[in-house]
């Protein structure tokens, strides 16, 4: 009888501290004051008000033309000087094959992979495999919606943050943000890990009660495209997103053209096994379905993979399987067919032949034959015409 009303009273914590909203101040949600008197629009010319049988002014005529200017005049090119227009365009492609246990499958060759543009075979140019320093950004939903102060999405939180950093190597570059209706940057990239240290330390008491993950993810992906190597976002929370500006097919779009991968773990699943089974709102079990195959797209689609542990002792295999699969990747270059530079996406697939017979390659652990899957991005954005 003990152990019922002490499970009661656990589960009943639990699901108190998911449901809690934190009240918001009403002048938190005022916008600020202007404080100029001017209008945004331009205002409308006054019609004239004087007699309307006077003649209209007219300008003192001048004999002197515009004085010449000598910024609006082009240059004149050298005769006889050839010019040059370059046309290559180089696509690299991170290609990850694992397992039916996630684990990464190394020794494949060159000959073995097939790259489609649309739908046309590309001719791979460059080839390679092993391990490299990553660069990498943790992305961290913390909001007071389901993260208070010692709540337990504020624990499992910090379990997997930290736990993430102790996997990573003396080369990576790691950087800290958090967001919750706006995006914190708390460290840059850098590969010192006491930065990343003091950053998550501020994580204490939580602001606002949104969670804005589209706007968090399209912002931290655009900074990183630029960024070379191996790179990624590590996205923590429940994937939830309450107050976004921009959409979901506007974020997907965003995020495939940006070329970064998404490794997400989803929190609080536990928390939510429990509350379902002492009949959790169906309302609220919906926007948790769908945070999760947002959090599964998001990922698909960039070359990444999606995690819902449902225990803390999950993570350990967790951290390795993401930095397994970020370190030991197959590196792909082609020169793609379609020249045409429009700005349109194209989608990318991989596939692993045989070459001998052009069939989907059979690999075999211990002469058993296992499954595979392999995890590219799904495509690019062309670049377009330089003006």
């Amino acid at each position: 009888m003990k152990f019922r009303v002490l499970k009661a009273g656990l589960v009943g914590a639990i699901v108190a501290a998911m449901s809690c909203l934190p009240a918001v101040p009403a002048h938190a949600q005022e916008g600020p004051e202007s404080q100029s008197s001017e209008p945004i629009a331009k205002p409308k010319p006054k019609s004239d008000t004087g007699p309307t049988n006077a003649a209209p002014a007219t300008p003192p005529a001048t004999n002197e033309g515009p004085i010449p200017s000598e910024y609006k005049r082009k240059p004149e090119a050298p005769a006889n000087v050839p010019t040059f227009r370059a046309e290559a365009n180089t696509v690299t492609v991170d290609v990850s094959v694992l397992d039916n246990h996630d684990h990464f499958i190394p020794g494949l060759t060159k000959d073995q992979f097939r790259v489609y543009e649309d739908g046309v075979p590309q001719q791979i140019v460059t080839f390679g495999q092993g391990e490299a320093p990553i660069t990498i950004c943790m992305l961290i939903e913390f909001s007071g919606r389901f993260q208070a102060f010692w709540s337990y999405g504020w624990y499992e939180t910090l379990q997997a943050a930290y736990g993430f950093l102790e996997t990573l190597k003396p080369d990576d570059n790691v950087a800290v943000v958090e967001y919750d209706m706006h995006t914190n940057i708390l460290s840059d990239f850098s590969p010192d890990k006491h930065k990343a240290e003091q950053a998550l330390s501020m994580l204490r008491i939580p602001g606002m009660s949104e969670s804005n993950v589209f706007d968090a993810l399209t912002d931290i992906a655009d900074r990183m495209s630029g960024i070379e190597g191996r790179k990624a976002i590590l996205l923590i929370g429940t994937g939830l997103d309450t107050f976004s500006k921009i959409t979901f097919d506007q974020a997907r779009k965003s995020l495939q053209e940006s070329g970064v991968p998404i490794y997400s773990i989803s929190i609080l699943q536990v928390a939510r096994m429990l509350a379902e089974s002492y009949g959790m709102s169906p309302i609220m079990d919906m926007d948790f379905l769908q945070a999760d195959n947002e959090m599964r797209t998001f990922a698909r689609e960039t070359g990444g993979l999606a995690f819902f542990p449902r225990f803390l002792g999950e993570y350990p295999g967790i951290f390795r399987q993401i930095e397994s699969t970020l370190r030991n990747e197959y590196t792909l270059t082609y020169h793609p067919t379609n020249t045409a530079r429009d700005g349109k996406f194209r989608r990318i697939k991989v596939e692993l032949v045989n070459p001998e017979t052009n069939q989907p390659l059979r690999i075999l652990v211990k002469n058993k034959p296992i499954k595979y899957q392999i995890i590219a991005k799904a495509g690019y954005k062309a670049p377009r015409e330089v003006e």
